[in-house]
């Protein structure tokens, strides 16, 4: 297996939503929907990120791209954009000093610390499909406009004619017929509307694709034909992706590595054929334990039956957040938040005492 170059460093994220109470609308707590995650992308590959619903995985997704401003962590992306760009580097909100920076092999910059002006330049290269196709395309918008949007702001150089061929050749891409560029959102079914989503996410030629959930909201007759254009642009155009769900079917399909989360921290990465033959998180053990087995004849192991429900973001267990739920939880846990250990190159898990586990037959 060849090298793949580091496309993405995500170190000790976090982002905490302020509740407001009293009659001054005062600060009283933090929703912790992020609470130190951390990880590593390469160039080419699919990152799954999966998890029970509210444990910040699209929290996660919106950070990356800085649609929310992280609280705290640093988000290292390995830019290519070539040329004079005003970032920041160092320095903080205040004052707020620009370093003009000439670049020519390429800039390591901190999303997290980009206001919205100097996150611009970087969406061309930044991405996202997001989760509902009947809410996220303007219903005011043709669908050429709709892709055409992003060509408008990142290249402006191009003609209204060169924008109008894109357009098309997009849409050909995604499986949409060009004809149909003078249609309103409303004129096309879920799968169709997604397919929009796709091309106006690839308008830019961007390198890295965050894709929250673009199937969850499809018939499954149409998810496997989403899922498969996305394989087959990811081969033809060398993207990266971060595939967020909750269907671990979806997800053990599309993606190389699996990345587990439970309230708003990282149990559990591993790539995905090892994941799912030897999970080590008792929480990963759980979901893959919920899984269906199409096949009668073969056997499947117990299924794991969490006791409790998910702790609320706005009052999290201390020490380890699972531990309430974890059948091999001990005294210890809930004095300090375990870190992710690597059980095996590339197999880290947040559990010190995993092999402790036992599975019923």
């Amino acid at each position: 297996m060849e090298d793949k170059k580091l496309l993405l460093e995500v170190k000790d994220l976090k982002m905490y939503f302020p509740v407001l109470g009293g009659v001054f609308k005062t600060k009283v707590a933090d929703v912790k929907a992020i609470d130190g995650v951390s990880f590593d992308l390469m160039e080419g590959e699919t990152l799954g990120l999966v998890g029970e619903s509210g444990c910040g995985k699209s929290t996660t997704g919106k950070c990356l791209i800085n649609l929310y401003k992280a609280t705290g962590g640093e988000i290292l992306f390995h830019s290519k954009l070539k040329g004079d760009l005003s970032v920041t580097t160092g320095g903080d909100d205040y004052t707020n000093k620009k370093q003009q920076l000439s670049i020519s092999t390429g800039l390591t910059v901190d999303i997290a610390r980009l206001n919205n002006d100097q996150m611009r330049p970087f969406r061309s290269e930044i991405q996202m499909i997001f989760q509902d196709p009947y809410a996220s395309l303007n219903p005011r918008m043709t669908v050429s406009e709709i892709i055409m949007e992003p060509l408008t702001i990142h290249e402006a150089n191009l003609s209204k004619e060169q924008m109008r061929e894109k357009v098309a050749w997009l849409m050909e891409k995604v499986g949409l017929s060009a004809e149909q560029a003078n249609r309103y959102p409303h004129e096309f079914s879920g799968g169709q509307r997604q397919r929009v989503g796709i091309a106006r996410a690839l308008a830019t030629n961007p390198r890295l694709v965050i894709a929250d959930e673009p199937v969850s909201a499809l018939d499954v007759s149409i998810q496997a034909q989403v899922i498969n254009l996305m394989q087959d642009l990811q081969e033809e155009f060398g993207l990266t992706y971060i595939f967020i769900a909750h269907d671990l079917a979806v997800v053990e399909h599309i993606s190389d590595r699996i990345a587990v989360m439970y309230l708003g921290n990282m149990v559990e990465i591993a790539e995905t054929e090892e994941l799912f033959k030897n999970p080590k998180h008792p929480y990963t053990r759980a979901l893959l334990s919920a899984i269906p087995q199409p096949d009668p004849n073969i056997k499947k192991e117990q299924r794991i039956m969490l006791e409790g429900d998910v702790p609320t973001p706005l009052n999290k267990p201390s020490g380890c957040g699972f531990r309430t739920r974890c059948p091999i939880a001990k005294k210890e846990c809930g004095f300090k938040s375990p870190r992710m250990l690597e059980i095996s190159p590339g197999h880290l898990c947040a559990c010190p005492y995993y092999d402790e586990y036992k599975l019923k037959a």
